[in-house]
């Protein structure tokens, strides 16, 4: 596929999984402030979030391009954990997944400026018991402060302490890569 993509994030791991998408792209972070209104499910929180992104870059997308923005969010018993704001905040926050199931759910969006489509995808991830050690061993080796739910699958957690994963593996690291290329490719025949 042959795809020139503005990427509305500055997420490292949303640009490693388009490469591995092999298509052509090039990075715009968008500055928006992530509020979720009051009355809004937490299923409905990730495209919400994707959009007001897209939006916030649509005036830097060029004619060829398609913008692609996403968002992603851990909910847990119902509450959306989003990304700490201190180390504190991280170990409250793995305390809480400790032996227990959350859903990780990725909005996507995308425009060409006319057309529009927004997506959103599910995982179900079952987390090990973490003991007090163990997450502060993780805190203090990794970086958990830019990651939602405050841990990387890709990063010694995600290998050591995942019981299980229903669904898309790239979603939990940010960019549900399936169903990416799935939108691109209907977005192109439309």
């Amino acid at each position: 596929m042959n795809y020139k993509i503005l990427l509305a994030s500055a997420s490292p791991r949303r640009s490693y999984l388009l490469d591995m998408l092999d298509v052509t792209f090039r990075v715009a972070s968008s500055n928006v402030e992530e509020i979720i209104p009051p009355d809004m499910s937490g299923n409905e929180a990730p495209a919400y979030l994707a959009k007001l992104k897209g939006e916030a870059c649509m005036h830097l997308l060029e004619s060829d391009e398609i913008l692609l923005a996403a968002d992603t969010v851990v909910i847990h018993r119902n509450k959306i954990l989003g990304k700490p704001a201190s180390h504190y905040e991280a170990r409250n926050i793995l305390m809480q997944l400790s032996d227990e199931i959350h859903q990780v759910i990725t909005g996507v969006y995308l425009s060409d400026g006319v057309k529009t489509i927004s997506s959103s995808v599910a995982t179900t991830v079952q987390v090990d018991r973490l003991s007090e050690d163990e997450i502060m061993y993780y805190i203090e080796n990794y970086e958990v402060l830019d990651k939602a739910g405050a841990y990387g699958i890709q990063d010694w957690i995600g290998w050591a302490k995942i019981k299980s994963i229903t669904g898309s593996y790239s979603n939990i690291m940010g960019l549900p890569t399936n169903k990416v290329y799935q939108l691109l490719s209907n977005f192109s025949k439309a």
